[in-house]
């Protein structure tokens, strides 16, 4: 079985990023909802890709939320930084 991790990455390879780390945050949500238990729920998506160039902040949202597909069923919370080459990366 693929890791909810793995399969962001896998997904989100469609938009030919230059940077992508996803970050597991689920462990510092324990007790809260929407933590299920499985560890997986709770992520932080840092990526950089010329797709996002010229778009602004919400289209860039759109586009990761459209990469991932039905994936975002299986995620309680995503905390999004994403950019285009040459920008600074959001903070997350």
């Amino acid at each position: 079985m693929t890791s909810i991790s793995a399969e962001i990455e896998r997904r989100l390879a469609a938009l030919q990023p230059t940077h992508l780390d996803v970050r597991n945050d689920s462990d510092r949500h324990r007790g809260h909802a929407g933590h299920d238990g499985t560890g997986e729920s709770h992520f932080t998506v840092s990526i950089v890709s010329e797709a996002f160039a010229g778009k602004n902040r919400v289209q860039r949202q759109r586009a990761v939320y459209t990469a991932l597909g039905d994936l975002m069923e299986s995620i309680h919370a995503l905390a999004i930084a994403a950019a285009a080459p040459g920008e600074t990366l959001p903070e997350r």
